[in-house]
């Protein structure tokens, strides 16, 4: 095996690791999932020209001779990034203490402001700045205000730490 097929193998890993994270351990992490909301593809146009470029790798192995197994390694690389891209939805999940957003968990407490814009836009203002999100169903909205303010005469689903 050459330099460039344990690359390869390395980067097929590596994809393989997060989907698995993505997929199964983090709605595990942190408690119980309360909402799980779909968002919107953005990274479509991207995957497509990462993969043309992969085609183009595979028909320069191919034609010049090259291994039949780092066309394997790039075809499978191919068809991941598909399911990456395509076929996986992106989400946010909301815990008890935080949500996950873009795999990275983000604690109530860091909310400072949240913001409807006219496009159906939730933005939620953090210390540091400010997180976009684009849902792919509007009636999500509703589920997600229903998490941050509870019916009356129940006790909120969000809970916060008492300051130390």
């Amino acid at each position: 095996m050459s330099l460039t097929d344990w690359v390869l193998l390395g980067c097929i890993v590596l994809m393989l690791a997060y989907a698995i994270y993505d997929e199964f351990i983090m709605p595990r992490r942190r408690g119980e999932t309360l909402l799980r909301v779909q968002l919107l593809r953005k990274t479509r146009l991207d995957c497509l020209i990462f993969v043309a470029l992969i085609g183009i790798l595979i028909y320069q192995n191919i034609t010049t001779g090259g291994t039949t197994f780092t066309t394997y390694l790039l075809t499978t690389i191919a068809f991941v990034a598909i399911y990456l891209a395509y076929i996986r939805p992106p989400k946010m999940l909301f815990k008890p203490e935080g949500f996950f957003f873009a795999n990275a968990f983000i604690a109530y407490n860091r909310i400072k402001t949240m913001k409807l814009s006219e496009d159906g836009v939730l933005v939620f203002g953090l210390n540091t700045g400010n997180i976009p999100v684009e849902l792919h169903r509007i009636d999500d909205l509703d589920k997600i205000t229903a998490l941050f303010s509870p019916a009356q005469g129940q006790t909120p689903t969000l809970t916060e730490k008492p300051a130390k």
